[in-house]
């Protein structure tokens, strides 16, 4: 515990240095030991505080830690104790885990509240293995470890990591029963590099075990054996069918590593699966997933690694054809906006956005990331049937850039069925023929996975025949909102979150249920011909039509600029830091109609995230436009060059003229102004 004091103080930590000061029996109280301590840092200009309180007492000594220094950033539960013959069993466990309970829960909220924290608790050799006369002590320790694993689970999202360190070091209480020279060369200050790394904020170590001393360090994790059925359907299970197994049961070839209670969980539900199946006595390495397919799998590299940028280019051809995939039709004269690239509103659906996204996400470059080994009819957004669910989650996030401006975010949520050994039926009594063409067209868009097209590829993926696009589904479910809720108007569309929960076949019918709360519009699609929900838990968030409430404000009725400076509300709305500090300053437009000042707006992107105000403003402004409503509307669609209405003294301008080439960020595409 010095060591670690010493170790921390001198990378510029604030340490709280806690010691009840009792003797190498557990009698006894002084301040000295931690006295001491904080005297050593202070001596080299570092930071430290010492606190007596017993650790049952947490939040005393978090509280040392707050009125000191202002926050709590790492706690270490390292404390040795003397051979634990004479001692009971509930002075062990409340020291060693109640303790660190105690001072851990002090903490947390403060953690929480500060999005950061590192835990780091102290098990040891003996609980992990078990040592002769030591099951108080040891059952303490690796409740310690118990303790920590869960902790990590639900500090995950928080930023707070919580790690295990099992030491071997020489010490005062080690000196009676180790050699001197093995004393003397088991020197904490060969554990403490690793204890300060796994506290650092670069460390992104969470749940882990490790074994430290002399300079080595090594992690460890649970290892289980394939195992193997010892029961039959409808039968019951006998002790002589254990016996009869049991050499399976223990054999340790083709091992599997699960890593959390999800993925052990996972075996036993393979198992009711197989036993249905009739397959007692088969051990488990026969399943559709093997050890070594899962050990393949490692989500610590994947997440680590950060695949390069690609450049996606397209034009009015490929915005058609997605248009055609999801179900456009020219049928419909308001679809005409979408399918021809000649109309006066030509846009491109919302939903485009995943295209060049999807395009990085499941082409070569998943492919290519580490950790991570695919198989291709396996990888598909709608999982097969709830039984198979599922193995790996690759969660993908992926942002698309026009220059310098984030056209969209995506994230991409990928089931690779089977990889972590659920097991479960492969095939379904509800699967029907039926015409490919929704999957043949909705392909032409990028998604070249033959699981969609080519039957006997699909039956590898354990399809009777090849399945629709989860996306071509996605898009269709848009596109129907778009229709109803915002009058086929891709402006209002803002974003779009989806769970795929069951496969679409090629020309079955999809049928969206929605429901309106506010700007937000809840979805989900069924399949009609057998009532399956193909998509659930999706929503669909929509610009409000208008945020500025248009009013008339001169005799000749409303202003059409005020439809502009209400998208322009919404962006600042949406990209409002980002605009501030591109921009960094305050614009007036006085707009004018028939020679009358007609309306005023500010545009705020100095302070705070931005803002458009309406009416006088009483700031500071650095640049005042004036303009008529019909010029204004003519230079933000581009119809008249800002510079040109300038010169002709149609545009006025008064103050730093110069910061008007950064309005540029916020009057582009002109369409959708």
């Amino acid at each position: 515990g010095r060591d670690y004091a010493l170790a921390f103080a001198a990378r510029g930590a604030s340490v709280v240095v806690n010691d009840l000061g009792v003797d190498t029996a557990g009698g006894g109280r002084s301040s000295a030991a931690a006295d001491k301590v904080v005297q050593e840092i202070r001596a080299k200009g570092g930071k430290a505080v010492a606190n007596y309180d017993s650790v049952e007492d947490g939040e005393k000594l978090i509280q040392t830690a707050l009125d000191s220094f202002g926050r709590i950033g790492v706690i270490l539960r390292d404390r040795s104790f003397p051979r634990t013959s004479d001692l009971d069993w509930d002075l062990i466990h409340r020291i060693h885990l109640r303790g660190s309970f105690m001072v851990t829960r002090a903490a947390w909220n403060h953690m929480r509240k500060q999005k950061f924290g590192r835990i780091i608790m102290t098990a040891s050799a003996a609980g992990i293995y078990g040592n002769f006369g030591q099951a108080n002590y040891s059952s303490a320790k690796l409740g310690l470890l118990g303790l920590a694993n869960s902790l990590a689970v639900e500090g995950q999202k928080h930023n707070i990591h919580c790690n295990t360190i099992a030491p071997v070091a020489g010490s005062r209480l080690t000196e009676t029963v180790m050699p001197p020279d093995l004393v003397a060369s088991l020197k904490p200050e060969y554990v403490s590099p690793l204890v300060v790394w796994l506290c650092h904020e670069q460390c992104q170590e969470n749940g882990g075990l490790f074994e430290v001393g002399a300079g080595w360090i090594a992690k460890l994790r649970w290892e289980r054996t394939q195992g193997s059925i010892v029961r039959q359907k409808n039968k019951p299970m006998t002790p002589e069918a254990v016996r009869d197994q049991w050499d399976k049961i223990c054999d340790f070839t083709n091992s599997v590593k699960p890593s959390n209670v999800q993925e052990s969980m996972g075996f036993v539900i393979n198992v009711l699966s197989r036993v249905e199946d009739g397959e007692a006595g088969a051990n488990l390495t026969a399943a559709p997933t093997s050890a070594a397919s899962e050990s393949k799998m490692n989500p610590t590299v994947a997440m680590e690694h950060k695949m390069p940028p690609g450049v996606f280019t397209y034009d009015h051809v490929q915005c058609i054809l997605y248009a055609l995939g999801v179900g456009m039709s020219t049928k419909d004269p308001d679809h005409l906006r979408f399918l021809y690239e000649g109309h006066p509103d030509f846009s491109c659906l919302p939903t485009f956005g995943v295209i060049p996204a999807h395009l990085a996400v499941m082409g070569g470059e998943l492919i290519s990331i580490p950790g991570i080994d695919l198989d291709y009819t396996q990888v598909r957004k709608p999982p097969c049937y709830l039984k198979r669910l599922l193995c790996h989650l690759l969660c993908v996030p992926g942002k698309t850039y026009s220059g310098d401006e984030l056209v969209c975010y995506n994230q991409f949520t990928v089931f690779v069925v089977g990889a972590g050994g659920f097991g479960g039926k492969r095939n379904s009594d509800k699967a029907k023929v039926r015409l490919f063409f929704y999957a043949a067209l909705y392909r032409l868009s990028g998604d070249w996975n033959p699981l969609h097209i080519d039957p006997s590829f699909a039956a590898m993926g354990t399809f009777k025949v090849p399945i629709l696009h989860g996306l071509c589904s996605f898009g269709f479910a848009a596109r129907h909102v778009l229709k109803h809720y915002a009058n086929n108007d891709p402006s209002r569309f803002k974003a779009i979150k989806v769970r795929f929960a069951k496969p679409v076949l090629p020309g079955q019918s999809l049928q969206t249920e929605m429901w309106k709360e506010g700007n937000r519009i809840h979805v989900q699609c069924k399949v009609k011909e057998t009532g399956d929900v193909a998509l659930s838990g999706a929503y669909v968030d929509l610009h409000p039509a208008s945020e500025a409430s248009p009013e008339v404000l001169h005799k000749g009725g409303g202003l059409q600029s005020e439809l502009v400076f209400a998208e322009i509300g919404r962006r600042i709305k949406d990209l409002g830091s980002e605009l501030v500090k591109k921009v960094n300053g305050v614009f007036s437009w006085e707009i004018t109609k028939d020679g009358e000042k007609a309306a005023q707006w500010t545009i705020d992107l100095k302070n705070g995230s931005g803002s458009l105000h309406k009416g006088p403003y009483s700031g500071k402004v650095d640049l005042t436009f004036t303009v008529s409503d019909e010029d204004f509307m003519d230079v933000v669609t581009g119809k008249l060059m800002p510079q040109k209405a300038f010169f002709s003294g149609k545009l006025k301008a008064k103050g730093n003229i110069m910061l008007s080439q950064k309005l540029e960020v916020i009057l582009k595409d002109h369409a959708k102004l």
